[in-house]
């Protein structure tokens, strides 16, 4: 019974991160779904959300200056979450060039602030984007292409983080997996969550916002219910830097996976295959798979333990085992080791799957509502 526990406990981590996307893989190549782009410049909204920002508002609202978008067509409101600092005298400079400052006096959190700002937007389109992301020139034109497509009823665009020297850290490399897993599951359908940072979707879907719930993966979900879908867009990028409180990003991991939890398991009827066909599936897969990987990792690890007592083969695969874990732990005590892919990997992975667990702890303890608190970068 150990024996089972450890192998299939090793098979379901194993299936979570690289089986899915293997059948995600076979499946496209069967029937692929793909987005019919083209040139469009439909009215748009670009709501940015902030709370305190006063120090890296200025470059965000100058960055998004720099975009390419008519601006007969282009809304820009600023979403100030109860700020009490500079932040918003600092965005009533920019009223010149047409930008709207919604101050909300009371700080509710993120997706509250959203949904006040889409009540003013006019856009049929609306971006959303965090005053950390930089987009590029032609990055609303972009993203905005793929609605073209009357399938999509939103867009995500990919996450490029960027160490201070300019290059992909650590956490990098498991977004670009992040990346590519969502970029799979468009070709298959429909992704089932969007980046944060900046994505995109039409106003109709929308109207169902809410101020309670994760509005990247929400957002998903009211496309599905209109019989719409969501897609990724390799060209549209949002770049940010890395974090540089290593505390607070993996407060900011828990707090993003506990507001996904509460998403989830309020919508649990996306898991009927009868009515939502694939996208059932991909429900199941990336998000309730992957949160119970921490939950397999300690079954294997407990198993692991009992039976390399007394056997070389199990006391060899425990070795192998507890390398994995040392050298994760071993990038946390040590930074400047992350340097290398072999300590950097195990981190990120250990700390993605430790932020999960206490997610879990929170949510079946009833902890539901989270306060918005972005992370120092």
């Amino acid at each position: 019974m150990l024996s089972f526990i450890l192998y299939l406990s090793v098979a379901l981590i194993f299936f979570a991160y690289f089986g899915y996307p293997l059948t995600l893989i076979v499946i496209s190549g069967f029937a692929s779904k793909k987005v019919e782009k083209q040139a469009y410049l439909p009215p748009l909204t670009l709501i940015i959300t902030a709370c305190n920002e006063e120090k890296r508002i200025r470059d965000k609202l100058e960055n998004t200056l720099a975009l390419e978008y008519p601006e007969n067509l282009l809304q820009v409101i600023v979403a100030s979450d109860g700020s009490t600092d500079g932040t918003n005298s600092i965005v009533q400079e920019y009223a010149r060039h047409g930008f709207e400052l919604l101050a909300l006096g009371e700080r509710r959190g993120k997706e509250n602030a959203q949904k006040e700002a889409v009540k003013q937007a006019s856009g049929d389109v609306i971006v959303f984007s965090d005053v950390a992301t930089q987009i590029a020139p032609h990055g609303l034109q972009t993203i905005v292409e793929n609605f073209a497509d009357k399938t999509v009823g939103c867009v995500s665009s990919v996450d490029k983080v960027l160490g201070k020297d300019g290059q992909p850290c650590g956490e990098g490399a498991y977004v670009r997996y992040e990346m590519w897993l969502r970029e799979q599951e468009s070709k298959v359908f429909s992704l089932v969550g969007l980046s944060g940072s900046f994505f995109a979707a039409r106003k109709e879907v929308c109207q169902d916002f809410s101020g309670e719930m994760q509005s990247d993966f929400r957002t998903v979900l009211n496309s599905m219910k209109l019989g719409l879908r969501g897609v990724s867009d390799p060209d549209a990028v949002g770049y940010y830097p890395d974090v540089a409180d290593n505390k607070r990003e993996f407060d900011r991991k828990v707090r993003t996976v506990l507001r996904g939890q509460t998403v989830f398991f309020k919508n649990l009827e996306f898991l009927n295959f009868a009515h939502y066909g694939i996208f059932s599936y991909l429900y199941f897969c990336h998000k309730l798979l992957r949160w119970l990987v921490p939950v397999f990792m300690i079954f294997a690890l407990g198993a692991n333990l009992v039976l390399a007592v007394g056997s070389l083969f199990y006391a060899g695969i425990l070795l192998l085992h507890l390398a994995f874990y040392g050298l994760g732990l071993w990038g946390w005590v040590k930074p400047e080791s992350t340097v290398h892919i072999m300590i950097k990997l195990p981190l990120y992975f250990l700390v993605v799957n430790a932020a999960i667990l206490v997610a879990w702890a929170r949510y079946l303890r009833g902890n539901r509502m989270v306060m918005w608190a972005p992370s120092s970068r």
